[in-house]
């Protein structure tokens, strides 16, 4: 199933399970429709390319909210298990009889459980995923620590995250939360504290000696920094051309553009020997 297919199912989905309406807000304004559909879009077919033909592949997906990812891989015949720690857990059980429609939705499974509490076994996957959730981690070295010994020898990490280096959500995220990026909240499921990141993004450099420090390498031709337009510049212009322009402009060997202005980032890091 391609991404568009799959987005478009997605939308339809959305007017059955309308609790989910608030996170996916593609049936909000309709003038930024385009603008969060490339991003959606994108981030997919990055997940694609990468994890396409892992047929044969024990992958987990570390936070994986929704279920959206594991969905997606699922209709392509991709088994995976998810773990998360968000309140709607249950809403990813009700997706279940949406998508059996169009695959096989057992090929996802998902269980709540915080990753410091239950520490996969040693050498079990050769590939995780995070997306939306390195910014979360913390203690992030531990957490690191823990994927290092859960991949098998040349495992991997799919990350999928906002660009630390982003001026405008630098400035939002300050005036949201200040200099407080790591917090405690009470999670009502397991009972206690838990430590989390306070939208704690980073920058590629950031991650990049945090990942190195902990065993990994990222691949330089992985990285891939997508959503420079903003909505405003959708309402004014073809979707399909500035999504071209978009790509012309991450693909420049060197750009201040591409690392201070482009919300999301994108990248694969593989367990060090």
């Amino acid at each position: 199933m391609t991404p568009e297919r799959f987005f478009e199912l997605m939308v339809a989905e959305l007017e059955e399970h309308k609790e989910m309406q608030s996170y996916y807000k593609f049936l909000g304004k309709q003038s930024s429709w385009h603008f969060r559909r490339n991003y959606f879009l994108q981030r997919l077919h990055y997940i694609q390319q990468h994890l396409g033909s892992a047929t044969n592949k024990a992958i987990w997906d570390c936070g994986s909210g929704y279920g959206t990812t594991c969905l997606f891989l699922a209709m392509n015949g991709i088994r995976t298990h998810g773990t998360t720690l968000e309140f709607y857990y249950d809403t990813v059980q009700k997706r279940m009889a949406y998508w059996s429609q169009y695959g096989d939705t057992s090929l996802f499974t998902c269980t709540y459980e915080n990753l410091f509490d239950n520490h996969p076994a040693a050498d079990t996957f050769d590939w995780i995923i995070v997306q939306d959730t390195l910014h979360h981690l913390e203690p992030i070295n531990e957490a690191l620590q823990i994927f290092h010994s859960s991949l098998r020898k040349g495992g991997k990490i799919l990350a999928i995250e906002e660009n630390g280096n982003n001026i405008i959500q630098r400035i939002k995220l300050y005036k949201y939360r200040g200099s407080k990026r790591i917090i405690t909240i009470w999670d009502e499921k397991l009972q206690k504290d838990i430590l989390i990141g306070n939208e704690n993004i980073r920058s590629l450099r950031s991650w990049n000696a945090l990942f190195t420090g902990n065993g990994f390498s990222i691949h330089k031709d992985s990285v891939q920094y997508i959503r420079y337009y903003l909505p405003v510049i959708y309402r004014l212009s073809d979707p399909g051309k500035l999504l071209h322009k978009e790509e012309k402009i991450q693909s420049a060997a060197k750009s201040m553009r591409k690392e201070y202005l482009f919300f999301g980032l994108n990248f694969i890091a593989e367990k060090k020997a």
